[in-house]
């Protein structure tokens, strides 16, 4: 939107201006010392962490009203509002008066200078650290051993990606998505898309929410973010365009509060899937799908209209057969789906590390089993039953009628009670390799014997104890080794080190879908 109070409350030059130290994603707010989302007043230059932190800048701006109230303020106290302010990390601006992220600048193009400098002093504090980081890599004989693979020395290529505050739950989804390889391929070989054209092309877009949903495009976004991953140019990349156009087009996940990952990756996965069933440049969806990720159109699972990559990577079928208890009719219906949602069995839910001995270890076949396994349907969930003509008594049961070439499982960690939603902690072991899907299959018989086998590519972790607070990392395998991603940071790990993880979201690849891509 247009600000009409930037004049009043951009005051600050770049050059006179007194910023602290170091990277300004990395600020402290100057009242709790929380790096989290910094923001800095662009009238008096003063960091302070942003409303969904602590809300210190938004305390800034309510404290610097108060003399306004009086009658007899002066001229300066007018003038000085302290009301608009900017993102470290994105370098938007926001208003706090017209409660709103702005688009416009000063005349002196004040915004502009300060974004300009920022930005600089980003880049500076990031060289800084590429050299300093590189230098203990190559004087660190430990981390030489780290990256000793098949004899040789390697150099770590994965790169991480920054918080923007609170974004841990999308940076885990995508680098998740960014290792499973005929997925990450597909979209790296999609053509660019020029969102902007005449006099702004090739200038950077800041997205704001008042900006409409016509100019921006969440693939050629995601593309990019992607791009961006394993070139090992960089150790750390800044998602915050892709963020934006989340925010543009996924109103629940704007703003600076903790999200859930799982949630955050089914809106992703839909909006990027509702996306690529309209055309590139001039060039059909299908063609480019068929030319660049050798997918065939009868392996396609279709989901709310034409089938795409989304859908023919993660789409699969289950059969949902339904029995009236009375008169034992029969009914039957097949829904496609992109992740299933698995529940810890209540008898496992006391059982938090791996190593405790009350009672047996809860497995990820405890948990299929409990899916699948026939069950009676409460009184909440009566079924109509067509032959009796009303709510019946019933039992239900799942089978799988076709698996998905990635096979995402959600175990669902997060329940509500009657005041708060709580989170199941319990240790769920899980199979790194030879994860066998065939006795869940509704006609096992017509699969082949690797047909079923999965292995796992990821696992995204929630550390903490609520959806709405704590921290996601990732475990994901690459050419044959695993990394831990969290946020900026990715380090080597082992497989000891992942299978002790709490998985919340699990990645398998088919086998036979792997050894596919392995040879593209």
């Amino acid at each position: 939107m247009e600000c009409p109070h930037l004049g009043s409350s951009v005051c600050i030059a770049p050059a006179s201006a007194r910023f602290p130290q170091g990277s300004p994603s990395s600020w402290c707010c100057s009242v709790c010392r929380s790096n989290k989302s910094p923001w800095v007043c662009l009238t008096c230059s003063s960091v302070h962490c942003g409303r969904y932190v602590n809300g210190h800048a938004k305390k800034h701006y309510e404290d610097a009203q108060i003399p306004l109230t009086n009658h007899k303020k002066t001229e300066k106290q007018e003038k000085v509002q302290h009301t608009v302010c900017m993102d470290c990390s994105s370098y938007s601006t926001y208003c706090y008066r017209c409660d709103d992220f702005v688009v416009n600048d000063t005349k002196l193009g004040l915004v502009q200078k300060v974004r300009e400098h920022l930005q600089n002093l980003e880049n500076s504090a990031f060289t800084a650290d590429r050299h300093r980081k590189r230098k203990l890599l190559e004087n660190s004989s430990l981390n030489s051993k780290l990256l000793k693979v098949n004899g040789s020395t390697t150099a770590l290529c994965a790169t991480g990606l920054r918080n923007l505050g609170n974004t841990c739950f999308m940076n885990a989804i995508l680098q998740s998505l960014s290792n499973i390889h005929q997925f990450c391929c597909y979209f790296k070989e999609l053509p660019a898309v020029e969102l902007r054209n005449g006099k702004t092309a090739g200038r950077r877009t800041y997205h704001t929410r008042s900006q409409g949903d016509n100019n921006v495009s969440l693939v050629e976004e995601f593309r990019k973010t992607l791009c961006a991953l394993w070139q090992g140019s960089q150790t750390a990349f800044s998602p915050e365009s892709l963020f934006y156009v989340v925010w543009k087009i996924m109103p629940n996940f704007r703003g600076y509060q903790q999200q859930d990952a799982h949630e955050f990756m089914r809106y992703l996965l839909d909006h990027l899937h509702l996306e690529l069933q309209g055309g590139f440049n001039g060039v059909s969806r299908s063609v480019i799908l068929q030319e660049n990720s050798g997918l065939s159109a009868s392996n396609k699972c279709c989901i709310n209209g034409a089938s795409t990559v989304v859908t023919a990577i993660f789409g699969g079928i289950l059969q949902n057969e339904v029995n009236c208890l009375i008169c034992g009719t029969e009914s039957r219906k097949f829904d496609p789906f992109l992740d299933l949602s698995l529940d810890i069995p209540s008898q496992f839910r006391n059982k938090r590390t791996k190593n405790q001995e009350n009672g047996p270890m809860c497995t990820l076949r405890d948990c299929l089993r409990s899916f699948t396994d026939l069950e009676e349907l409460d009184e909440t969930e009566l079924y109509m039953c067509h032959k009796c003509k009303k709510k019946q008594k019933s039992t239900k049961k799942f089978w799988i009628q076709k698996l998905p070439k990635v096979l995402c499982l959600h175990l669902k960690r997060f329940h509500w009670t009657e005041y708060l939603r709580n989170k199941v902690d319990t240790y769920v072991e899980f199979p790194l390799r030879d994860l066998d899907m065939k006795c869940y299959l509704l006609e096992p018989e017509n699969s082949g014997p690797e047909s079923c086998l999965y292995d796992l590519a990821a696992v995204v972790v929630h550390h903490g104890s609520g959806v709405g607070s704590g921290h996601y990392t990732a475990y994901a395998t690459h050419e044959g080794r695993w990394f831990h991603f969290n946020d900026s940071t990715v380090t080597l790990t082992d497989e000891e080190t992942v299978v002790k993880a709490k998985a919340y979201i699990l990645f398998y690849v088919d086998r036979q879908a792997k050894s596919g891509s392995d040879k593209l």
